[in-house]
């Protein structure tokens, strides 16, 4: 018998220890950690459900105060996705602007209180999704406000049915960037998606991309200075409930992001629009001066210095830039 050199017994070694890493995450994630923490609401604000049969009842946060609820338009926010998404990053707006007029916050289709079944999550879940909580507000036609990549969704639901949209602002969208020249949305490889959903590993590796040193790490990339800790606690718990993984890994997949954005959904829009951007860790914006010279609806205001959540950082100037905006759609003739 061949005597083993010293590299393949290092080799050995290595590949034993990573085998019995691999199954000592697999076994604490599925046997011992706790995938259902305490939850609680994302806005201190009152809840509604909306029927939708795609993936189930979506949660809805609700302030219909201001003078007169009924005539005052409707402000509608849209959180992004991510591993940890929910409404709670769209909090500082809704706070911001409750009382004033009715203010509606969604959990998007697995994520938050909605609900979060293993499910086929598409670009158009997330779009159907938007228009189901828009053809039911009242006092239509709303102003929207979406976050990163939830304004290719709501861009997308604003072509489709502009008569639902009063108005749309994007903050720090995505669909932007440039790849090689090109767009930097690529179509996603088709096995990806169901290799990180296999269920023996999926929830283990999801709860590996969701640690509080992973969560304190990407969330941090997004803050100019120190994260909110509220917000990085609220994502982490979020992460820990039953489902928390389907719709995230179908981001992580890619198969969520548009092919090209600018061209089959941005330059397509008709109802007034605002991109609010500066700097971001995760997007570019690369064909922003584009679709300005293309599209007259669209509109953009920088906000800085922010890195992808202006509401968090620069709340009072992202609130000047929408009233600003909004005033302005009211003096138009």
């Amino acid at each position: 018998m061949k005597k083993p050199t010293p590299l393949t017994a290092l080799l050995g070694g290595a590949g034993r220890l990573a085998f019995l890493t691999a199954a000592g995450w697999l076994a604490y994630s599925h046997f011992l950690m706790d995938h259902q923490l305490p939850l609680p609401k994302a806005i201190p604000a009152d809840q509604f459900t909306l029927a939708f049969p795609p993936t189930g009842p979506l949660n809805v946060y609700v302030d219909r105060g201001g003078p007169d609820p009924v005539s005052t338009r409707p402000l509608v926010l849209i959180h992004s996705i991510n591993a940890a998404a929910s409404s709670y990053e769209m909090r500082p707006l809704f706070q911001h602007y409750r009382g004033q007029r009715p203010v509606y916050a969604l959990d998007l289709p697995g994520f938050g209180f909605s609900a979060r079944p293993r499910a086929d999550y598409t670009t158009n879940t997330y779009v159907e999704a938007i228009l189901a909580l828009l053809a039911q507000v009242e006092g239509g036609p709303a102003d929207v406000i979406t976050l990163s990549l939830g304004g290719e969704f709501g861009a997308e639901a604003a072509r489709r049915r502009p008569d639902l949209f009063r108005s749309l602002a994007l903050l720090s969208p995505s669909g932007f960037g440039l790849r090689n020249g090109k767009t930097s949305n690529l179509e996603p490889a088709a096995w990806v998606l169901p290799t990180v959903s296999f269920p023996l590993w999926a929830r283990p590796l999801f709860d590996l991309l969701t640690t509080k040193r992973s969560i304190d790490f990407f969330l941090g990339r997004s803050f100019v200075g120190a994260p909110a800790q509220e917000l990085l606690d609220y994502a982490y718990t979020t992460a820990r409930q039953p489902g928390a993984e389907h719709a995230p890994l179908a981001f992580i997949s890619g198969r969520l992001f548009s092919r090209n954005a600018v061209d089959l959904i941005y330059r397509h829009v008709t109802v007034p629009s605002l991109i609010i951007y500066d700097q971001d860790a995760f997007v570019g914006f690369a064909r922003l001066p584009e679709l300005l010279a293309a599209n007259p609806a669209w509109r953009a205001t920088r906000v800085t210095p922010t890195m992808g959540l202006p509401q968090w950082e620069e709340l009072e100037a992202t609130a000047r830039a929408l009233d600003a905006f909004w005033q302005s759609l009211e003096a138009a003739p």
